[in-house]
């Protein structure tokens, strides 16, 4: 049986699966419920996860959508625990925060108890691995595809990373209090959900390009999910209960692929980047930014711009060549300074690892570029949604789409877009278009179209 035909509890089996890819694949969770009124299932969750003291993570918001329940209800069964909230209105997932759980953090707890969405989240998980515990969930919010999986999106050092950690071992989503979440969170929940349509897309020419492990199976997981939440997408902003749960069951299959794959390459490409670039930009001028899932909207529909010409491309090998060879090192690094301000070091270090630079590395690309270009194309056809449908779902949803809609300027776009290969060693798109020669023509396409 495909893992797509698979349903959430066969996919959580212990022991996992041995793919056709060569690897095991498997989800460390323990216990996952996802249904309306189910909140009272908590201490059946802990027993299971062996757990008789949890400490109890939240933040002010999310103690009022579901965190308060939880307390009485452990109270209620007699379960002992020590809570914590996130000071400030709005936490981020950082370092300072992760620091302030730990220095709060009680050394008898044995189980690590988030309640809350995207950086609560993240944040057990971090901390799950610092103390060697397992870590569990209370969703409050449909905003995010993290809760299964092993890895936290988290600030360090004013840099958007990725760490692998400690995947949840116990998740709970009680659709009526998700159903109850800010519309805001709603359409980060959709958008982060969009980003799939670009992120499989660019795994599979990256595999094409650059031999990256790829798995099909798992692929084929992430579009069951994307389909999941697309199908409902109708139907989010009447909180249809039905929805709801449709689109938590989706986020946590993309969870769920994430794990399998040990690396977030099946959920985020391009379009993360935007967001992660406009999130740095914004912690260099120490300044707020919006939910993930919002800006990976946007970036979403910025790339599917891009993509619309992206396909026209006719590639030329003496094209790419002559961009290669007028690359001047210096100018990068003055550019790379210019963009990244304070982080540029860490992202030049990053380079220095890499070598994506390399006219040595480029020309293998490159010739892999050439060779195979009608396969590349392929995977955009297969993958890629049509970008008016997509504009509709959105629009009918009333998220934001652009880039001025968040705030963001068209030197902060064009700078995102040019400086997102530079960040990690990732292939995404702008690096295709870099090694096409054809960085600079589709950055003058962004200016003419991100805001149209």
């Amino acid at each position: 049986m495909r893992f797509s035909e698979m349903n959430l509890q066969q996919l959580t089996a212990k022991g996992g699966y041995q793919c056709s890819c060569g690897r095991i694949h498997k989800c460390e969770l323990e216990y996952l419920n996802i249904g309306a009124g189910i909140i009272g299932e908590v201490p059946k969750m802990l027993e299971i996860l062996g757990s008789r003291k949890p400490f109890v993570l939240f933040d002010k918001n999310t103690f009022e959508a579901a965190g308060k329940r939880v307390l009485e209800i452990l109270a209620d069964a007699g379960i002992s625990y020590v809570e914590y909230m996130l000071p400030g209105d709005h936490p981020k997932p950082g370092e300072w925060e992760v620091g302030s759980v730990v220095m709060h953090f009680d050394p008898s707890c044995d189980l690590i108890l988030a309640v809350g969405s995207g950086v609560l989240n993240d944040t057990a998980k971090v901390v799950s691995l610092a103390t060697g515990i397992k870590n569990a969930v209370v969703g409050t919010a449909p905003s995010m595809d993290g809760y299964a999986s092993n890895s936290s999106s988290m600030e360090v050092n004013k840099m958007k990373v990725s760490l692998y950690n400690h995947a949840p071992r116990g998740i709970l989503l009680d659709t009526e209090i998700l159903a109850q979440a800010p519309l805001r969170m709603l359409q980060a929940g959709f958008g982060d959900m969009i980003a799939k349509y670009i992120a499989l897309c660019e795994w599979r020419f990256s595999h094409i390009i650059t031999g990256e492990y790829y798995c099909e199976e798992i692929a084929d997981l992430m579009r069951t999910a994307l389909r999941r939440v697309v199908d409902a997408a109708d139907r989010i902003k009447t909180r249809d209960p039905e929805a709801i749960g449709r689109i938590a069951e989706g986020l946590v299959l993309a969870g769920i692929a994430m794990a399998y794959a040990e690396i977030s390459r099946p959920a985020s490409g391009l379009e993360h980047y935007f967001s992660h670039m406009w999130e740095m930009m914004a912690l260099e001028r120490d300044k707020p930014y919006d939910l993930h899932g919002i800006q990976v909207g946007v970036g979403t529909m910025l790339c599917m711009k891009l993509y619309r010409h992206i396909r026209k491309i006719q590639p030329s090998r003496e094209k790419a060549e002559a961009h290669m060879k007028a690359f001047s090192e210096t100018e990068w690094e003055n550019e790379v300074r210019r963009i990244f301000g304070k982080t540029a070091p860490e992202v030049l270090e990053v380079e220095r690892k890499a070598h994506k630079n390399d006219p040595f590395g480029h020309a293998e690309r490159l010739n892999r570029i050439l060779d195979h270009w009608d396969e590349i194309v392929r995977a955009m056809d297969e993958e890629l949604p049509d970008y008016e449908v997509l504009r509709a779902q959105m629009e009918n949803l009333g998220a934001p789409m652009k880039p001025s809609d968040l705030g963001i300027s068209m030197q902060d776009t064009l700078d995102a877009f040019m400086g997102s290969r530079d960040i990690r060693n990732k292939y995404l798109t702008s690096t295709l278009l870099w090694d096409l020669g054809e960085i600079e023509e589709f950055r003058e396409i962004l200016k003419a179209e991100a805001e149209a």
